[in-house]
């Protein structure tokens, strides 16, 4: 799990990071806007984006930013049951699924966003959903199709009658 950021500009929305998490196996990411990298923002996020969709995870690789070594957190990763794992510090490819996600989507969200850049927040869920559904060569299948165990069907795919 991670944050990128801050990003520049700041969104219409007020957006200036983005926080997300890769499972490790199906190199599926999950990723969400957000407008600060606080401990109380990791928490919401974990919450709400990951346990209440996917369930609990068995083991969260993270930096060591004070967002993820906060009380807070080692609270709820003790409460859900889950390992805290820490990335090398100054080493961010220790953690380098998220760290290359991350690199994927800036050239992504640039290349959709408007002019201005400021909506990039509303086209990462079309980054995250191509990324997720594109042939990653080390598993030979998307990410998508190794979570969901099915291709997925994708809105150019619907034939009009």
């Amino acid at each position: 799990m991670d944050f990128h950021g801050p990003i520049i500009p700041i969104s219409q929305s007020g957006n200036k990071y983005i926080i997300s998490l890769t499972d490790v196996l199906s190199k599926f990411v999950i990723a969400k806007a957000v407008r600060d990298c606080t401990a109380e923002t990791a928490a919401r996020f974990l919450k709400e984006e990951v346990i209440l969709k996917y369930g609990t995870p068995r083991c969260i690789l993270t930096d060591n930013g004070s967002h993820f070594t906060a009380a807070m957190m080692e609270e709820l990763f003790q409460r859900m049951g889950v390992t805290h794992l820490y990335s090398t510090p100054y080493h961010p490819q220790t953690n380098g699924q998220i760290e290359r996600y991350n690199a994927t989507m800036d050239a992504k969200i640039a290349a959709l966003s408007n002019e201005r850049r400021t909506n990039w927040d509303e086209q990462l869920p079309f980054v995250t959903f191509g990324y997720n559904t594109s042939i990653h060569a080390t598993i030979g299948q998307t990410p998508f199709e190794m979570m969901y165990g099915r291709k997925p069907v994708l809105p150019f795919d619907q034939q009009s009658p």
